[in-house]
């Protein structure tokens, strides 16, 4: 069953399975994410990956809804991948996202996922591709190819930011961050989560239930921006000060945009 598009585009949590662990799906269903990704890539070993299309296959078939990750355009599982998402309409993550011409191969709704230089450097042109919705940031593969730690804000700073800058410039909506792998609490997916905000992500994907209350609220206005939005679009269309600062247009269109993202 396909996802709706503008749950993509909304989406703050998106929650990934593995798609050879199919006693998951529901729990993570259940779980509040915005968003479920079945994976059939990095998640599953070689051995599984036709296991995990049969599971995957199932679940969509009884009426479960959810994007999938497919795998990269190089492997030899990337054709029976998109016979699958093809038969169920799903919306497609592909991995190692670098090609245009590959996205545009694709005729579902896309969540690519850039996560290698080349991928950065093309960010723009893979922004501006039909299909895609968003873009999501691979911060561990990537790290893992520039030989930095993945959670190091200064060393992956202007791959993210490249990210932002690109989906703006196409006018879809701001990219999904990478995942926190620390699962030993709650402080280092809070720093994450308040960095990628700061940076103009919309949203982070998540590798465990437990993340996704967390990131919904923390990529959700808080009550004092909320506040502060409303005080804003009282005071008029035209020229004015609120708190202190001057208002004008561009000022007026980001109260509203946070009043539409409550």
């Amino acid at each position: 069953m396909a996802l709706d598009f503008e749950r993509m585009v909304a989406a703050r949590a998106l929650l990934f399975v593995p798609g050879h662990r199919a006693d998951r799906f529901d729990k993570a269903v259940a779980s509040g994410a915005d968003a479920v990704i079945l994976d059939l890539e990095d998640a599953v070993a070689a051995a599984d990956k036709d296991a995990a299309r049969s599971h995957v296959d199932e679940w969509l078939s009884g009426g479960g809804t959810a994007l999938v990750r497919i795998n990269g355009s190089d492997t030899p599982e990337f054709e029976p991948d998109l016979e699958l998402v093809a038969k169920h309409g799903c919306p497609v993550m592909l991995p190692k996202a670098e090609d245009p011409r590959v996205l545009a191969r694709i005729e579902a709704p896309l969540l690519p996922i850039i996560e290698t230089a080349r991928g950065i450097e093309a960010a723009t042109a893979l922004c501006a591709v039909e299909n895609v919705a968003r873009v999501a940031f691979g911060s561990v593969d990537l790290a893992t190819q520039l030989g930095v730690r993945h959670d190091d804000e200064l060393a992956l700073g202007y791959a993210r930011s490249r990210l932002v800058l690109a989906s703006a410039a196409n006018g879809i909506a701001p990219p999904i961050d990478g995942v926190t792998t620390d699962l030993t609490g709650e402080s280092a997916l809070t720093a994450d989560v308040r960095h990628a905000r700061r940076l103009g992500f919309g949203g982070k994907l998540c590798i465990h239930p437990r993340q996704v209350p967390l990131v919904r609220e923390g990529f959700a206005p808080t009550e004092e921006e909320l506040s502060w939005a409303r005080r804003v679009l009282a005071a008029g269309d035209s020229v004015s000060a609120v708190d202190g600062q001057m208002v004008d247009r561009p000022v007026l269109e980001r109260a509203r945009r946070l009043l539409a993202r409550q």
